[in-house]
């Protein structure tokens, strides 16, 4: 499942990427998630009976999230070509995955969460920072890996292009 996650950030990061026009300082983030459970995987629900079934299979157990990033900058490897012996690698990856625990819903508090429409438009059928977050009662490891965006993992995977985090912050002008 985490393979998945990486292959499918890695897809969006390099179309986005591949584009024309796109700034020269550019840096392109791809991430998906992907929820296991039972040794399947799980993406967005197709519509609102999938999702009930789903949070039914899900309730008082846990599930892993995996979410994977890809990271590329095509700046990067335009300004390795023209410098002798600098590297052309301009893109890198990981995934970060966690352990989630969902609450014992009733059936009524299921069709009342997927009535709101929110567990079609995730990953797993939840959302840890909307309407869902009630109903899950612990995180183990990275929350933002939950979230869809594990900040201290893309902090590390920029680290290794050599993009410091603060540069993130700097005006490009």
């Amino acid at each position: 499942m985490a393979d998945l996650s990486l292959l499918l950030a890695r897809a969006k990061a390099e179309d986005v990427a591949g584009r024309p026009g796109l700034p020269s300082g550019a840096v392109v983030l791809g991430c998906d998630s992907l929820l296991e459970l039972d040794g399947e995987a799980h993406g967005r629900p197709v519509d609102a009976e999938q999702a009930r079934r789903r949070w039914q299979r899900m309730r008082g157990r846990s599930a892993v999230l995996h979410t994977g990033h890809w990271v590329v900058a095509p700046g990067l490897a335009r300004l390795a070509a023209g410098a002798a012996g600098a590297s052309a690698e301009c893109s890198a990856g990981a995934v970060g995955s966690a352990s989630v625990h969902f609450a014992d819903l009733d059936d009524d508090e299921i069709d009342a969460y997927v009535a709101t429409g929110e567990p079609l438009r995730v990953a797993g059928a939840f959302t840890v920072d909307g309407l869902g977050g009630p109903f899950v009662s612990r995180i183990e490891g990275d929350p933002h890996t939950v979230v869809g965006l594990s900040l201290p993992l893309l902090r590390t995977l920029l680290a290794g292009l050599g993009i410091r985090w603060p540069q993130l912050w700097e005006d490009p002008r």
